[in-house]
C-alpha cells in the first residue's frame, strides 16, 4: 500500500513538474515568437505557407464539422423543449450556443489534432535531424524562421475558421428546423438574428485567437523539445504531447475566457 501510494505521489509530482515547465517553455517562446512578429522580423513566405495548410485546409473539415453540429444540435434542442412547449427558443438557443463556445472549442480541438500534431511533428523531425543546429551554424534564428510564421498565421487564421464553423452551423440548424422540424424560415432567421450581438462574434473571434496562439506556441515547443538522442520514437512522444497539452489548455481557457467576457457584458 505504501509503495502504490509513493507511485502515485512521483506520477503527480512528475505531472506536475512538467507542466510548470511546459508553461514556462511557452511564455518564453511567446515572448520571443511574438517579439519577431511585431517587429515584422519573420518568414513571409512560411507565413503565407502555414496560413494555406493549417488554415485553408483544414476549412473543409472545419465546415463539415460545423453543417453536423448544427444539425445535431436542433434536432436534440427542438425534443428537448418541446416538452415544455418552448421549441420555438430553439433557433435562439442554438445561435448563442454555436456563437459563444461550440464553434470556437470544436475549432480549436480541430485544430489542435490537426496543426498542433503537425507542427509538432516538423520540428521534431527537424530536431532529430540537426536541421535546427544547422540553422544556428548559418546564423538562422529558429524563431524568426520556424516558430513566428506559425504563430502568427494560427492566432490570425483560426478567427476565420471559427467564423466558418458559425455559418455551416447556421445552416445545418437552418436545413433542419426549417425542412425537418416545420419551423417557418422567416420565423428562425428572425430568431437567430435578434438572439445574436456583435458582442457575441467578437467573443467567438477573440476565443478563436487565443487557442489559435496556445495550439501553435504548445506544438513548436514539444518540436523543440525532442530529443535527439532518442530518435524517431521521439517524434512521436512530442506528437502525442502537443495534442494532449493544446487541448487541455483550450478547456482550461475556454473557462477563463468565457468568465472574463461574461464580465464585460455584465
Amino acid at each position: 500500500m505504501g509503495e502504490t501510494v509513493a507511485r502515485l505521489t512521483a506520477a503527480v509530482d512528475a505531472g506536475l513538474a512538467g507542466s510548470v515547465r511546459l508553461v514556462v517553455d511557452v511564455v518564453w517562446l511567446a515572448w520571443r515568437a511574438l517579439g519577431a512578429a511585431l517587429t515584422l522580423r519573420f518568414d513571409r513566405t512560411r507565413f503565407v505557407a502555414e496560413l494555406d495548410r493549417s488554415v485553408v485546409g483544414a476549412l473543409p473539415l472545419v465546415l463539415a464539422a460545423g453543417l453536423a453540429t448544427g444539425a445535431v444540435m436542433v434536432w436534440q434542442t427542438v425534443e428537448g423543449l418541446a416538452r415544455f412547449g418552448a421549441s420555438v427558443y430553439a433557433a435562439k438557443l442554438v445561435a448563442l450556443s454555436l456563437v459563444r463556445e461550440l464553434a470556437p472549442v470544436l475549432t480549436g480541438l480541430l485544430l489542435a489534432g490537426r496543426a498542433g500534431s503537425a507542427i509538432a511533428a516538423e520540428l521534431g523531425s527537424m530536431t532529430i535531424t540537426e536541421q535546427l543546429d544547422a540553422m544556428r551554424a548559418l546564423a538562422l534564428d529558429p524563431i524568426r524562421y520556424l516558430v513566428a510564421p506559425r504563430v502568427l498565421a494560427l492566432a490570425m487564421g483560426l478567427p476565420c475558421l471559427v467564423l466558418a464553423f458559425d455559418f455551416a452551423g447556421f445552416a445545418g440548424g437552418l436545413l433542419v428546423g426549417v425542412l425537418d422540424k416545420g419551423i417557418p424560415l422567416g420565423a428562425y432567421l428572425e430568431a437567430t438574428r435578434s438572439a445574436l450581438l456583435a458582442s457575441d462574434l467578437e467573443g467567438g473571434a477573440l476565443k478563436g485567437a487565443a487557442f489559435g496562439l496556445l495550439i501553435a506556441l504548445i506544438g513548436c515547443v514539444n518540436g523543440l523539445r525532442t530529443d535527439p538522442k532518442r530518435g524517431a520514437s521521439d517524434v512521436g512522444r512530442s506528437t502525442t504531447g502537443a495534442v494532449v497539452a493544446a487541448s487541455v489548455a483550450i478547456l482550461v481557457a475556454d473557462a477563463a475566457l468565457t468568465r472574463l467576457l461574461l464580465g464585460w457584458v455584465v
